[in-house]
C-alpha cells in the first residue's frame, strides 16, 4: 500500500484556501497511487505558533486578535465543515488522517480544540480525537479533549489510531491504542528534531506498529502579508519556522521513509500492513508481554459535555 505524508504548508489562517489546497494535494497523491494520506497537526487552518512567540501578558491584545482569526477559520463538524475533504476521500477511495482546529457549534461555539479526524475511503469520519492536554501556552488557544476519541478504527487500509504531538509522550494514552490491535499509528505534530524522531522510533518498537510522524513544513515567507502582527512574529522572512521532519517507521523500529527535513512536498512509502501484527511475536505490550495481574488501565471513553438538557 502506498502512503503519502503531507509536508506542504496550508494557506495560513485561511480555511477556504487551505481546503482548496488540500483537495489538490489529495488529487495529486491519488494520481500517484496513494491509498492513505496524512496531514500534520492543525493543518487546517495552520498551527497557532504565535502562542509561543507572544508574551502572555504584554501581548494579550495581539493574541486575542490572532485567536479570533484562528477561531473564524476553524472547522465545525456539526456544520459539515469537513465535507469537501470527505468527498475527496470518497472520490479517490483514499483514507485520510487530518489534524485540524475544531470548533463545537453544538455546545459553546467558541472554544477551539486541537483535533484529528480519520476519514475512511468512503468519506465517513470513523473517529474524531481532541487533544487531551494542550502544552504550555497552547492552553491559551485550545480547550481540553476527553477520552471519547481514544479509538483505533477499522479502515479500508487497516486499523488506524492517532495521538497528537506531545500526547505521544503520555504512556497510558499510547497503551490505550496498543490495546486495540493497531496497525498504523499516526502522530500529527508540530514537534521536530532528533528527540521527536527518537520518540517515533520508540513507539514503533513498543507498539509493534507502523508509525507516521509529520509536522507542517513552514517558512516565514509562507505567512501571508495580511496576517496581523506578521512583522513582529516573523521578522526574518528567510526563517524556517518548522522544518517538517515527516517520517515513517517500520513495526519494531527502522526507518521506512524520511525524515524529510526543510523540504516541501509529499513523503512516500510502500508499507505492508500485516507486518505490524507479525512483529509483535517478539514483544506484545498488550498481549503476551502484559501482566494484568500486576498492572491495569481503565480508560473512560464517554463524551464529556458541560450541560444536559431534559
Amino acid at each position: 500500500m502506498k502512503v503519502a505524508v503531507v509536508q506542504e504548508p496550508p494557506v495560513y489562517l485561511n480555511l477556504a484556501a487551505s481546503m482548496e489546497r488540500a483537495i489538490n494535494l489529495v488529487a495529486q497523491a491519488a494520481k500517484d497511487g496513494a491509498k492513505l494520506m496524512v496531514f500534520p497537526e492543525t493543518w487546517f487552518p495552520g498551527y497557532p505558533t504565535f502562542c509561543w512567540r507572544l508574551s502572555p501578558g504584554a501581548d494579550m491584545g495581539k493574541t486575542d486578535e490572532l485567536f479570533a482569526l484562528s477561531q473564524a477559520n476553524s472547522i465545525d463538524l456539526s456544520r459539515n465543515g469537513m465535507a469537501p475533504l470527505q468527498e475527496a476521500a470518497a472520490e479517490h477511495e483514499m483514507v485520510i488522517v487530518v489534524g485540524y482546529q475544531e470548533i463545537d457549534g453544538d455546545v459553546s461555539g467558541s472554544t477551539i480544540f486541537n483535533s484529528c479526524a480519520i476519514i475512511d475511503a468512503d468519506g465517513r469520519i470513523m473517529n474524531n480525537h481532541r487533544k487531551l492536554m494542550p502544552t504550555n501556552p497552547e492552553r491559551m488557544i485550545w480547550g481540553f479533549g476527553d477520552g471519547s476519541g481514544l479509538n483505533v478504527v477499522e479502515t479500508a487500509v487497516g486499523r488506524i489510531g492517532a495521538l497528537l504531538c506531545w500526547e505521544n509522550y503520555m504512556p497510558l494514552a499510547r497503551y490505550a491504542l496498543y490495546a486495540q490491535n493497531i496497525d498504523i499509528y499516526v502522530a500529527p505534530t508540530w514537534d521536530t528534531g532528533d528527540t521527536w524522531l527518537a520518540t517515533m522510533q520508540h513507539i514503533a518498537r513498543e507498539g509493534g506498529c507502523w508509525v507516521i510522524g509529520c509536522a507542517t513544513a513552514l517558512e516565514a515567507s509562507d505567512i501571508p502579508e495580511g496576517i496581523p502582527h506578521r512583522d513582529i512574529l516573523f521578522p526574518n522572512n528567510d526563517e524556517w519556522v518548522n522544518p517538517g521532519d515527516a517520517v515513517i517507521y517500520k513495526p519494531f523500529g527502522g526507518i521506512a521513509a524520511g525524515p524529510m527535513h526543510r523540504e516541501k512536498g509529499l513523503l512516500w512509502a510502500d508499507i505492508d500492513v500485516s507486518a505490524a501484527r507479525a512483529s509483535r511475536r517478539k514483544f506484545d505490550a498488550s498481549g503476551h508481554y502484559a501482566r494484568p495481574d500486576v498492572f491495569s488501565l481503565t480508560v473512560d471513553r464517554s463524551r464529556k459535555v458541560p450541560v444536559s438538557f431534559s
